[in-house]
């Protein structure tokens, strides 16, 4: 389990195709901290990292992962939200993030707004159905507010740490993006239509 804050901002080191899937070599300043086998949060999607060497982790991603998130087009070089799995001591500063990605999103808007930037992305509707004013939404691996929503689109307001400390602080209309939501609402949705 994660809390969508992000530890670190890492990069895309080296990636490996094959028939099988991909093998993404990521460097981090966070390797220190990660074992093989241990659970990491690449842009929302949780990876087992298979071997660790100096300031870089490897990890596998298999073809149904590729089908179904933005890493299917991630590119050497692309900066990745990176976070470890939570500990039983730790704070619990975001929201319950499984890692499973419910869907992609495509960045529609990007408007300054103070110091502050608001983003908004138009997401599938069997994610916006879960989508509400005020509720919680992982954007490749950041647990964030909804500021606002319509019938296709939400939006959210990034401050300047997350600007900063996130791959978010450089996207632009047209970047895709994974997309979770709360996994409460799946919960409370399948209870009351049983």
């Amino acid at each position: 389990m994660f809390t969508g804050l992000v530890a670190d901002l890492g990069e895309i080191v080296e990636i490996e195709h094959s028939p099988d899937g991909v093998r993404l070599h990521v460097a981090t300043q966070l390797s220190p901290q990660i074992g093989e086998g241990d659970s990491v949060s690449v842009n929302g999607v949780c990876l087992t990292a298979t071997a660790i060497s100096g300031s870089r982790f490897s990890t596998d991603v298999m073809n149904e992962t590729l089908r179904l998130t933005s890493l299917a087009e991630i590119a050497e070089g692309a900066p990745v939200n990176l976070e470890l799995a939570m500990s039983a001591t730790d704070r619990f500063g975001g929201h319950i993030v499984q890692g499973h990605v419910d869907g992609v999103g495509r960045i529609t808007g990007v408007t300054p707004d103070g110091f502050s930037s608001r983003v908004t992305i138009a997401a599938p509707e069997q994610v916006m159905r879960y989508i509400v004013h005020k509720g919680s939404i992982t954007v490749d691996g950041i647990s964030l507010t909804v500021a606002e929503t319509d019938d296709r689109s939400f939006t959210v307001s990034l401050i300047p740490e997350t600007l900063e400390r996130t791959n978010l602080g450089a996207a632009e209309p047209g970047t895709t993006v994974n997309l979770e939501v709360d996994v409460v609402a799946k919960y409370v949705e399948r209870l009351i239509n049983r």
